[in-house]
């Protein structure tokens, strides 16, 4: 089989829908074979995720339990005090995570806020931690600030299609999150985008998203694809089970289309028995999200997480690091430097 590992950013919608349309084993081979060659087959990237501030968000996604418009019986959340944001960066590393990512339910981030929001990324950075957060829309001036501060991924995703954008958001374009996106990039910062599967959407939208993705001007360094989690009180919780099988084809598609990105198994994995997760890492996907939360759903265990990567013989994946006194001492004087400060505040009492 003749398989084309040279980055591409030209994919046309029949070239894509092609590729959905091989064998099933055809497809995961032709997706490992470039896999193997810009990765190792047994590392897998992990991080973990922490809500900085949950719930009430303004947009109307579809998916969303955090929208304000939908009564899903979601405890509301102020912005955590940078304190407690730091202390579970700790944690995470401590269980093994490379990636701290920080989420937010809002539609920008205001001026109030940002302050809080790069003390942050600075502390979390000076353990030695990757550093990623989502907060919704950026400007110019935000995404400069953030990159600044040491931001090293930025989340945005686009979700779906284009066509089948607007029957499940429509507080924000699509043209919107391409800006953003733009910003980020100008910024320096690396890319984290993807989509969801299971919202409705057909094999055509599936195939648009990743021609979306692969044609940007550089792809995203992370796509995470999502099957959705159905929460009950959204539009769509009771919409029909993704097949596994076309969540495999997904991964595969993707990891063939950005063969130099990490693809990471995302939400829904709660869902997922380990010989679909197994599947999923053969088919290319080499990131997960790590620990017992993911924003506001379930995700697996560490332990059995642990004990998965253990039966399969995978590790994993290792950063390049300094020494950890060296971050552990710049960490401390970050705290001295700021405690007694406004940036350690009490986060149920904000406004």
């Amino acid at each position: 089989m003749q398989v084309a590992h040279d980055l591409r950013h030209d994919w046309r919608l029949d070239e894509v829908l092609a590729l959905f349309d091989l064998p099933f084993n055809d497809l995961l081979f032709r997706a490992q074979l470039v896999h193997r060659q810009h990765f190792d087959a047994n590392r897998v990237q992990v991080s973990t995720l922490l809500s900085i501030k949950t719930g009430a968000c303004p947009e109307d996604c579809k998916y969303c339990p955090q929208s304000g418009h939908y009564n899903t019986g979601l405890d509301k959340q102020k912005l955590l005090e940078v304190q407690k944001v730091l202390e579970e960066a700790q944690r995470a590393k401590t269980q093994g995570s490379t990636r701290f990512c920080m989420g937010a339910a809002w539609k920008h981030p205001t001026a109030k806020d940002m302050p809080y929001v790069l003390e942050m990324v600075k502390g979390v950075k000076a353990m030695g931690l990757e550093t990623c957060m989502t907060l919704g829309r950026l400007d110019e001036q935000q995404s400069r600030e953030l990159a600044e501060a040491g931001l090293d991924y930025y989340n945005h995703n686009l979700d779906t299609s284009p066509e089948f954008y607007s029957q499940i958001i429509t507080t924000r374009t699509y043209a919107e999150r391409l800006q953003t996106l733009a910003h980020v990039r100008d910024a320096g910062m690396k890319i984290c985008s993807g989509g969801i599967l299971g919202m409705g959407e057909s094999l055509a939208d599936r195939a648009k998203l990743l021609l979306e993705l692969a044609n940007l001007p550089e792809h995203p360094q992370s796509v995470p694809i999502n099957q959705l989690v159905k929460v009950q009180g959204t539009p769509l919780a009771d919409a029909e089970d993704v097949d596994p099988f076309d969540f495999i084809r997904m991964l595969a598609v993707a990891r063939i289309m950005m063969p130099k990105s990490h693809v990471r198994l995302s939400a829904g994995r709660e869902q997922m028995s380990d010989e679909m997760q197994a599947l999923a890492f053969m088919a290319g996907a080499n990131s997960i999200f790590y620990g017992d939360k993911l924003l506001t759903t379930d995700n697996p265990e560490a332990d059995r997480d642990r004990q998965l990567f253990a039966r399969l013989g995978i590790q994993p994946e290792q950063r390049q690091e300094h020494d950890d006194d060296v971050h552990y001492a710049a960490l401390e004087q970050a705290v001295l430097q700021n405690r007694g400060s406004e940036l350690f505040y009490d986060a149920a009492a904000a406004q």
